[in-house]
């Protein structure tokens, strides 16, 4: 991204580009010029917060960028303005669909409905608008990427303090790939409600992983603009909370209890261990599992997990621990 020049003072050289009363279309057009390398500062003359900004109907915000950025930033903005004829204006839709299902379902409402309309329009479907009134969800998906990355660093420095900075990049790397992202979006029912080209249509791309996963990202980016980072990281929470429930397996890091509990008690001739459910807790979309594993009848572990597979692999190490072979 270029870095703002320097005026005699010591101050960046910035001009403005653009102006509007409305914060969420403040930063969709600065996150839009950030995504094609340009420098952008929100400011206003009312006190506010960066994360989100916050002044809907109280004052006015500009959007300004290194001056000799300014032309091209105005092109960009062109670019994707829905009125052509009012340069530098990037006018949000009004007449979004009735996204309530989905919302229910992300479990949070949106002030501004027409951002997350935005969040789910792919490429194919604005390159059939021939007046270019409809705008892609790519620079909320580049944003969306952003944010989720720094949410995801943050839980994992938060809930797992004992790993080094490889083991919590594989974590992350694991939680934020496409088909972890993609797996997320399909529990949410996401491909129903992209608004897509007729080619993507036809072809299949409400199923394909690289829409859903891209999808994705650009609705935690319309979650971010609309509601902040705490909504943001609130939503990434509640959808990753049983994949980072399952990074506390020992199966995450190769270790197979289960197999390795098997090998012992084979190795002194014992019957094989045999796993039952004692009892579930919580809600269907977030149960608890209490595991127990037996051997030759006598209670040798229990364990409670996101899953099955995950009570039983903590079963399975208790087990061992208990016959002093972990």
């Amino acid at each position: 991204m270029a870095v703002p020049e320097h005026d005699h003072s010591g101050e960046p050289a910035l001009a403005v580009v653009f102006r509007t009363q409305s914060d969420i279309e403040a930063s969709i057009v600065r996150g839009l010029l950030e995504a094609h390398g340009i420098y952008a500062a929100a400011s206003s003359d009312l006190t506010h917060s960066v994360f989100p900004l916050s002044i809907n109907g109280l004052g006015e915000v500009r959007i300004s960028v290194p001056a000799a950025q300014a032309d091209a930033a105005l092109t960009v903005i062109r670019e994707q303005s829905t009125r052509p004829e009012a340069a530098g204006v990037v006018q949000l839709p009004d007449d979004t669909r009735d996204l309530s299902a989905l919302e229910a379902r992300l479990g949070y409402t949106f002030r501004e409905p027409a951002v997350l309309d935005r969040a789910l329009t792919h490429r194919s479907r604005a390159n059939e608008d021939s007046s270019g009134s409809t705008v892609d969800n790519e620079s909320l998906e580049f944003l969306g990427d952003a944010v989720l990355g720094f949410v995801m660093a943050d839980l994992l420095f938060r809930d797992f303090p004992q790993f080094d900075e490889g083991q919590k990049s594989k974590i992350k790397a694991s939680l934020v790939s496409t088909n972890a992202l993609a797996l997320l979006a399909r529990r949410l029912g996401l491909g129903e409600f992209l608004a897509l080209g007729r080619g993507e249509e036809k072809t299949g791309g409400r199923n394909k992983q690289a829409l859903l996963a891209d999808g994705y990202e650009a609705v935690i980016a319309a979650i971010y603009l609309d509601g902040g980072i705490e909504e943001a990281r609130a939503f990434v929470s509640r959808e990753c909370a049983e994949a980072l429930e399952d990074v506390r397996s020992p199966e995450f890091w190769g270790r197979d209890y289960k197999s390795a509990l098997q090998e012992l008690v084979q190795s002194h001739d014992l019957s094989l261990p045999e796993y039952s459910v004692a009892s579930e807790s919580g809600p269907d979309h977030r149960k608890i599992f209490h595991v127990e594993v037996r051997v030759r009848g006598e209670l040798m572990g229990t364990a409670r997990g996101p899953s099955k597979k995950a009570a039983e692999q903590e079963a399975a190490r208790k087990a061992m621990d208990r016959l002093g072979e972990a």
